[in-house]
């Protein structure tokens, strides 16, 4: 997992696996958020098994699925919403986090 900050409640990285969920609670986050749509690629985790396993854990999760055509408003304001509802720290993922950090960084927009 290449996990980056990027600020004090927020992180991203790229696909994670439900193998990473220990290590993700371990490392203190409370929710995740996956940006990534379910069967981009062959092979991909689905988002309701890392789900299942997320919550075994006390993980809570939201799916914001950002496909090619970008962030979107609604992505945005669904980003929005998360980061009102779901406790924090948080961890975003996708393919590479970076749609994880663009999602988030126009949210910042809107929040502040």
């Amino acid at each position: 997992m290449d996990l980056r900050k990027v600020d004090d409640s927020y992180s991203v990285t790229g696909q994670i696996t439900t193998d990473d969920l220990g290590t993700i609670q371990s490392m203190g986050f409370k929710s995740i958020v996956c940006h990534r749509p379910d069967d981009e690629e062959a092979g991909q985790p689905s988002y309701q098994s890392i789900e299942a396993e997320a919550r075994s854990l006390g993980i809570e999760m939201r799916h914001i699925p950002i496909g090619k055509t970008g962030v979107g408003h609604e992505q945005v304001q669904a980003m929005v919403d998360a980061l009102d509802e779901l406790d924090r720290p948080m961890l975003g993922y996708c393919r590479s986090g970076a749609r994880s950090t663009a999602v988030y960084q126009q949210s910042q927009h809107i929040r502040s």
